[in-house]
């Protein structure tokens, strides 16, 4: 066998030692595409969830102001033309596009907001679950179906209206389907992803992209078999456009509507090959670099049997400076937080939403208390602003404190629709605050005191259990606010008592 010279062995060398680290720099390239496909699926899971906690607290603030509006007066009693103009105003903030129908049991329309012919009113096209409604005597959420009065393809709330004791009517309620759309493009992270809002017979009524070719239409077979028969999964699945993505999907509890998410399967494998294309590249160089510093050391050598050792040592530095470079090259890993999903606090969100809602509009720089209750208190004040009064000075708050007072005057205000002075037709209501300027000499934080005073409403009694909302109330008070709630329970009405520090 012939001797090798020296160049050739140490060109076998170089080659020897770079390629294993090529294949080893590859390696750690796919690792990484599996923990970032890991990742993307616990990031499409977290979004199905984001969506569903923001659609069913918008569906739970549009019940409230359905049921606000199912309370009145002029419905109950079936005075439609005295109920009109308050069915208008609760379609103000909806837009032209929203429809409010009352039925009675059998399906006839008795009152339409999109005509004032009320005599020739068709029947409804959905009369099931107008008798769900009678049925069950709670609030309904439909499937799409074709509404005879918008004549199109509807969802609808629908909530019973009750005569003493007993339910009258079904007031139903379309929105329109591009408030879905809305919540969908503001949720989708970017433009690989598609997100879907489908029925209980997952048919599509509100998606990105593309909706004016999917609305209406059904999911793909496969996708559609899972959402039939699990609650929640996370699977490869093939869009309506035919495109692989991996996609999760869930049912909301509230409605029963199917939230649907997918990246584009693409977007995953072309960052793999993209680090593959670099890494080897990268490798071809420095193993073609290698090989020339080989060679010019080979030559160098042959000149002086000395400089051996010196020349070897500069070559493995080479080559561990190399196998750096392509570590530093191969490791792009992207993570995103997880998400724990509060299945608990989702009867409250639609309060958290609504002041979130008000800081996105200020650009999350804050806002006045008097927006953020006037917000939480909107559905109460619908049609009898009087019985609710607030007074106070102007107090700016910050993010969180927003959020916070939020959900305890949204807290006070249902316990005072269910059980005080809201529950009935004449209990008023007095809601006020004081605001201690902050003391920076004595380096004291500036204090809010708020007082919720009830009166005319039935009579009070305290509690025998406290329940996990005054829970709530107190610990968010104290834990989040840095201060106190009290409650008493006084003849004249139930009085909160909330007092906090303010940030600065």
């Amino acid at each position: 066998m012939p001797k090798l010279t020296l160049p050739v062995r140490l060109a076998l060398l170089v080659a020897g030692t770079t390629l294993p680290l090529i294949l080893f720099a590859s390696g750690i390239v796919f690792h990484n595409y599996m923990q970032d496909r890991s990742d993307a699926r616990q990031r499409v899971l977290e979004t199905v969830r984001s969506i569903r906690l923001t659609l069913d607290a918008e569906m739970q603030r549009m019940t409230g102001g359905i049921q606000v509006l199912a309370l009145t007066d002029a419905l109950t009693t079936g005075d439609f033309e005295r109920f009109r103009p308050i069915a208008m105003g609760f379609l103000e903030q909806y837009g032209k596009d929203g429809t409010i129908v009352v039925a009675d049991r059998e399906g006839h329309q008795l009152f339409s907001s999109a005509t004032t012919d009320t005599a020739h009113l068709p029947l409804r096209s959905n009369r099931e679950i107008t008798a769900r409604v009678f049925e069950t005597r709670q609030p309904q959420y439909s499937d799409l179906f074709y509404g005879v009065v918008k004549k199109s393809l509807i969802v609808t709330v629908e909530v019973p209206v009750f005569r003493n004791g007993e339910v009258v009517y079904d007031i139903s309620f379309s929105p329109p389907i591009a408030m879905f759309q809305t919540i969908l493009d503001k949720q989708r992270p970017n433009a690989d992803w598609t997100l879907s809002l489908l029925d209980r017979k997952a048919t599509v009524f509100a998606r990105v992209p593309n909706l004016a070719e999917t609305f209406g239409k059904q999911a793909t077979p496969s996708v559609m078999d899972r959402m039939m028969s699990e609650h929640e999964a996370t699977l490869s699945s093939v869009s309506l456009e035919g495109q692989p993505l991996l996609s999760s999907f869930t049912h909301s509890s509230l409605t029963g509507w199917i939230i649907g998410a997918g990246i584009s399967e693409t977007s995953l494998v072309a960052p793999l090959w993209r680090n593959l294309a670099i890494t080897s590249l990268l490798g071809g160089i420095m193993l073609a670099i290698g090989l020339a510093f080989a060679v010019r050391m080979a030559t160098t050598i042959a000149r002086a049997e000395m400089l051996h050792d010196l020349l070897i040592e500069e070559l493995n530095h080479r080559v561990k400076n190399t196998l750096a470079i392509l570590q530093a090259i191969a490791v792009q890993t992207f993570r995103s937080a997880s998400r724990h999903e509060r299945e608990k606090f989702e009867g409250r969100l639609g309060a958290l939403a609504e002041a979130h809602n008000l800081l996105s509009k200020e650009k999350w720089q804050g806002s006045e208390l008097e927006d953020v209750i006037g917000r939480v208190l909107k559905p109460y004040r619908l049609n009898t602003p009087e019985r609710i009064r607030i007074s106070g000075p102007k107090v700016a708050l910050s993010p969180r404190l927003a959020v916070v007072l939020s959900m305890i005057v949204h807290e006070i205000a249902t316990n005072a629709a269910k059980y005080g002075a809201l529950s009935n037709d004449t209990g008023t209501v007095d809601l006020s605050w004081e605001f201690n300027q902050p003391d920076a000499a004595k380096k004291l934080p500036g204090r809010l005191r708020l007082v919720w005073r009830e009166t005319g409403g039935p009579v009070v009694s305290a509690p025998i259990q406290r329940g996990f909302g005054s829970r709530l109330i107190e610990r968010s008070a104290r834990d989040q606010l840095g201060g106190e709630a009290t409650v008493d329970f006084l003849p004249p009405g139930v009085v909160y008592t909330i007092s906090c520090k303010l940030d600065d």
